[in-house]
């Protein structure tokens, strides 16, 4: 697509097989970025994504790989970089996000989401950094959420990955910004998407996101849609932020005011 917000660029987004992470795919591709795009295991939902991101104009590499393991990590951004030419922004999506009370959350559980949820934000952004700065410019955008905001019950690990995310966010920004490279977070609030591990969202069983008395707790009175996610995340990879960094966008439709 010529004149594109993001023509000329290359960006890794993970988690991109469905939901959030595909509308992030489609809104960049539409938008003249061609893509790195990686997701587990579900290798059929993830081609069908490239596919659509192929129709659109855009060259797409995908990875299939756990971003919880840092040479996988590695080894995805080797790839991006050897086949495309460059990663110019890097879209850190993919998340678990089980809610247990602490002592029902085993010690493995406790360390597989800080490796999926906070871990892989280092991997690879330690594996994108070096070419980001050689070529002076570059936007990592990491995906957060209400619990890089607030202390719910039985949500420990989760909020503290998150929370630490939000950390990680603001260190690189500090340390990268003189390279040109600029470190931001987009924070969904409650977003209208497929839920395939019901068991992760106990509380949902008695007020889904949908449900009346949760949208009245939302000034804007909707769920929130991948494209809204998406959008957000196009202006944090454009030139249209360029003089913003360290920074977060709240996507959550006022749910979280302050």
């Amino acid at each position: 697509m010529d004149g594109g917000k993001l023509e000329g660029r290359v960006a890794l987004i993970t988690g991109a097989s469905r939901n959030i992470g595909r509308a992030i795919a489609l809104a960049f591709a539409a938008e003249g970025a061609d893509l790195v795009l990686n997701t587990r295991v579900n290798a059929d939902e993830l081609e069908a994504v490239a596919a659509e991101c192929r129709k659109a104009g855009a060259r797409v590499v995908t990875a299939l790989g756990d971003v919880g393991d840092a040479a996988v990590c590695q080894a995805m951004v080797e790839r991006g970089l050897a086949e495309l030419g460059a990663i110019d922004v890097l879209v850190c999506n993919a998340a678990i996000r089980p809610h247990k009370s602490v002592t029902d959350t085993s010690v493995e559980e406790w360390h597989r989401v800080l490796g999926v949820n906070l871990h892989s934000a280092f991997y690879l952004a330690r594996a994108v950094v070096p070419a980001m700065k050689e070529r002076r410019r570059g936007s990592i955008i990491a995906l957060g959420g209400m619990s890089s905001l607030t202390g719910r019950p039985n949500t420990a690990v989760v909020t503290v990955a998150k929370t630490g995310l939000l950390g990680l966010v603001r260190a690189l920004a500090a340390e990268l910004g003189p390279f040109g490279v600029r470190v931001n977070m987009v924070m969904p609030g409650f977003i209208d998407t497929e839920r395939r591990h019901a068991d992760w969202y106990p509380e949902f069983r008695q007020a889904p996101p949908g449900s009346p008395e949760e949208l009245a707790k939302i000034p804007l009175r909707r769920l929130g849609r991948p494209d809204d996610i998406a959008d957000a995340c196009v202006f944090l990879a454009s030139d249209a932020s360029s003089y913003v960094t360290g920074d977060s966008i709240r996507v959550m439709g006022g749910r979280v005011i302050g």
